[in-house]
């Protein structure tokens, strides 16, 4: 093996060198950029789980008080109203209303 040819396998071998840590470098970048995309995503869905349980918190709340409604005895009663207000001839037979 001559001079040059120990001169040009130590130039290949240096300019490996330079193309894997090239290489590594820009990995190192991209798993740091999915990284920082992945604390997003997780940030952005903790914040619609939280609006989701306020959300759900609100319907509850509501159902309950449709439940109080509806279970309530004075419910019964306008219902019987409301009945009695459907069978009334809508011919103008029935009394005058004014």
């Amino acid at each position: 093996m001559s001079a040059e040819d120990v001169f040009a396998l130590a130039a290949l071998m240096a300019g490996l060198a330079t193309i894997a840590a090239i290489l590594a470098g820009a990995y190192k970048r991209r798993l740091a950029f999915q990284e920082r995309k992945l604390a997003i995503t997780a940030t952005q869905t903790a914040e619609k789980a939280a609006q989701y349980a306020s959300e759900k918190a609100t319907l509850e709340a509501r159902v309950r008080v449709l439940e109080s409604i509806v279970t309530d005895g004075s419910f019964d009663t306008a219902r019987q109203i409301d009945a009695l207000r459907d069978e009334r001839p809508s011919d103008g037979a029935g009394p005058a209303m004014n």
